[in-house]
């Protein structure tokens, strides 16, 4: 509302009943108050006081303003107690958001934070694009790759989102499974559709086996996990997941640059909210075992 500082300063100017406590209020010249009283009587095509003596008395239409305007005026300062109160306990909305890949054992711990304080409503955002907790997206943002740079954020290392290259039983009874790079070229390779992937494994793929051998291609990682289970070829997957599956088989030794840090994120703002640090302390504490 492009008049709100002129409903402000009329409201302040109805409380006290003269400019000059108005201003003292508001912490502007007098001028301005009445320059605020002015412009907003002109827009509104109304007399809102009754100039005398003594100071400013509402008219019937600036009562009914004023009354608008007491009514926002308390609903602000409930919104602010609410506000304040929530930075004090673990309640309210907990927003995370994640790669898709850590998805499965991401899920289980909001679970088990939710079931210990059931006064939070988790809302758990995953995909490729970057929410923007500068904006309020999101409480807490776990990414993957360099280090994140945004300004005005707080960054801390987090575990190592450690991958294998695995394939289903089915496929290495069919084609058996690489001894060594060379062999790679006579596979079927399962990966992302775009080069401009920023995984490391991803880019790792890319230099390593020919085009022709990336024989399944697929923007979603949901959509390659699926394939390589179901045994469309040769391809990445998170080894603490994977290795428990009984259908899946690691194919070849791991290296370690196929593999990368995982980066807490946080706005300044709320890192220092006990809801942030509550949750940060109880991932930190769950996810110990995510590098083996």
């Amino acid at each position: 509302m492009d008049s709100w500082d002129e409903v402000k300063t009329a409201f302040q100017v109805a409380r006290m009943g003269t400019v000059s406590g108005a201003a003292d209020v508001l912490g502007v010249h007098h001028a301005t108050v009445i320059r605020h009283i002015d412009a907003l009587e002109g827009r509104l095509g109304v007399k809102l006081f009754q100039r005398h003596a003594r100071g400013y008395t509402a008219t019937e239409a600036g009562q009914d303003l004023l009354r608008v305007a007491q009514a926002t005026d308390d609903q602000f300062h409930q919104l602010a107690g609410r506000i304040k109160g929530r930075g004090n306990d673990v309640s309210g909305e907990l927003v995370v958001t994640s790669l898709i890949d850590i998805a499965p054992r991401m899920a289980p711990i909001l679970a088990d934070f939710q079931a210990e304080y059931p006064e939070v409503v988790v809302r758990y955002l995953i995909g490729e694009r970057l929410f923007r907790l500068e904006y309020g997206e999101a409480h807490v943002a776990i990414r993957a790759g360099s280090v994140p740079d945004q300004p005005d954020n707080v960054v801390q290392q987090f575990e190592e989102l450690r991958v294998g290259l695995f394939a289903s039983r089915a496929y290495v009874e069919r084609h058996g499974a690489p001894a060594t790079l060379a062999e790679f070229k006579a596979h079927r390779f399962v990966g992302h559709d775009s080069e401009e992937s920023r995984a490391p494994f991803e880019k790792w793929l890319r230099r390593t086996v020919p085009l022709s051998a990336l024989t399944f291609r697929s923007s979603d990682t949901r959509a390659l996990q699926a394939a390589i289970s179901a045994g469309a070829g040769i391809g990445f997957l998170p080894v603490l997941e994977a290795r428990i599956d009984p259908d899946l088989v690691e194919v070849f030794e791991h290296q370690d640059e196929w593999s990368g840090p995982l980066w807490l994120v946080t706005h300044v703002d709320l890192h220092r909210t006990t809801k942030v640090q509550t949750f940060l302390s109880f991932l930190k504490d769950r996810a110990k075992d995510w590098g083996r």
